[in-house]
């Protein structure tokens, strides 16, 4: 059987969209061969954690109610600890998306009086409710409970080390919060190292206050994660690279013991923490789902990879770029024009296992300031880990994509969306 004719025939897509992403796929080759090596590193430390834990067939068990002596769950917790180098994690089904878990972990920490400083420019824009700088007083914010918030923009993609200095010498700050991903902006997203150089900077100037990291898209993307590197706290969602694309929800948090203690308290109550928690047959998605995680953030940065090179190919602004390095698994493509950006989304759509015959619309999605179109063909609802785009509805009209739980089935969709920007131009 011809492959190319196959999706041509089949998938409704000219031969010239196909014969694009190929000669792109040519391009990227070598880049593969570095996030291989990446992949098997990382896949040795789970390995490591699974067998010093000694992960067996008991940890599956279920168990229903207050959730007591749930050796599974806690065996979980110090199998992500260790394979992430944190002093401990918890990681719970209980979390209900990446915004939840920050929360959690921005609650946990700080207390009324404290100030928070992002230095990493605004959060994503599902925290900005959480922080007070959106929504309506009185709804529970940290501004509601005396909680004072500063932001410090970028200065060309990077950190203002100069006004990061002058803001923590001025007045005593709790804690910095400190974006690995982009989110839906277009500065470079940082590595974990580079995230550790950050930490440092605050340290040398404020030793007490606390690094925290959102550390959403980034796991796995490096051989090592920012807590590693000497950040305090990092979280994350479970239907990103750690949940491998099994695990159904859930969150996690690594880091300092005594900070996740705060967490698991802020999480159930103080007094009872993490000691309750009733897992219901969660633990074998999340075992397997973590084992897995490698090797599926894998797919999803060659087809990252692969993004970039195609439309470099066309013409647009890729970020990263198709040789650039990668720090996690989010691609943008700058359009410049709103029809094309829709159209590259509903292509993603259309090469999706799920839904593909669903065409998306923008729309007011909660905790978003403008409306926003979203492709997400998945299994697991929401879940980024799988082959998904999105984007705020919004100049200069950047697409943002992601996943992919195989990279063949993720070509495919950027073949069609290929296709679908062919046909705009």
């Amino acid at each position: 059987m011809n492959k190319d004719l196959y999706i041509a025939e089949n998938f409704g897509v000219s031969k010239r969209a196909v014969d694009i992403v190929n000669a792109a796929e040519e391009d990227v080759r070598d880049v593969f061969k570095d996030m291989e090596k990446t992949a098997e590193i990382n896949q040795l430390k789970v390995m490591k954690a699974f067998s010093d834990n000694r992960v067996s067939e008991r940890h599956f068990v279920p168990t229903t109610g207050y959730g007591y002596d749930d050796d599974g769950r806690d065996t979980l917790d110090k199998v992500f600890a260790q394979a992430f180098g944190a002093e401990d994690a918890l990681v719970r089904q209980q979390w209900v998306n990446g915004s939840h878990t920050l929360s959690t972990m921005l609650y946990a920490v700080l207390r009324p009086g404290d100030t928070l400083l992002a230095i990493t420019g605004k959060p994503y824009d599902t925290l900005e409710e959480v922080i007070g700088i959106a929504g309506r007083d009185g709804n529970g914010s940290l501004k509601d409970f005396g909680i004072g918030y500063v932001q410090i923009d970028l200065a060309d993609g990077e950190p203002d080390y100069e006004r990061i200095s002058a803001a923590l010498s001025a007045k005593k700050i709790r804690a910095v919060i400190i974006q690995r991903s982009k989110g839906y902006g277009s500065r470079p997203t940082y590595s974990a190292k580079k995230i550790g150089e950050i930490s440092d900077f605050v340290k040398n100037i404020s030793p007490d206050t606390l690094c925290l990291v959102d550390n959403c898209y980034g796991e796995f993307a490096d051989t090592a994660e920012p807590v590693e590197y000497g950040a305090d706290l990092m979280a994350g969602s479970l239907i990103k690279n750690p949940g491998g694309g099994l695990a159904p929800t859930g969150g996690y948090i690594a880091g300092r013991r005594d900070l996740i203690e705060l967490c698991a308290y802020r999480l159930t109550c103080v007094g009872i923490g993490r000691e309750c928690g009733a897992t219901m047959g969660f633990n074998r998605q999340a075992y397997q789902g973590f084992f897995m995680a490698p090797h599926t953030t894998l797919q999803a940065l060659k087809a990252a990879a692969l993004c970039a090179a195609v439309f470099t190919r066309l013409g647009f602004k890729t970020d990263p770029g198709p040789y650039d390095a990668r720090h996690d698994i989010i691609q943008s493509i700058e359009f410049g024009d709103k029809d094309r950006m829709i159209a590259f989304i509903q292509g993603i759509q259309k090469g999706a296992p799920i839904d593909s015959f669903v065409t998306p619309e923008p729309w007011d999605m909660p905790g978003y300031r403008d409306r926003v179109i979203m492709a997400a063909g998945a299994f697991v609802q929401g879940a980024s880990i799988e082959l998904s785009a999105d984007a705020p509805v919004r100049e200069p009209y950047i697409a943002y994509m992601q996943g992919g739980l195989t990279y063949e089935s993720a070509k495919l969709g950027i073949t069609v969306a290929a296709d679908n920007i062919l046909n705009c131009m």
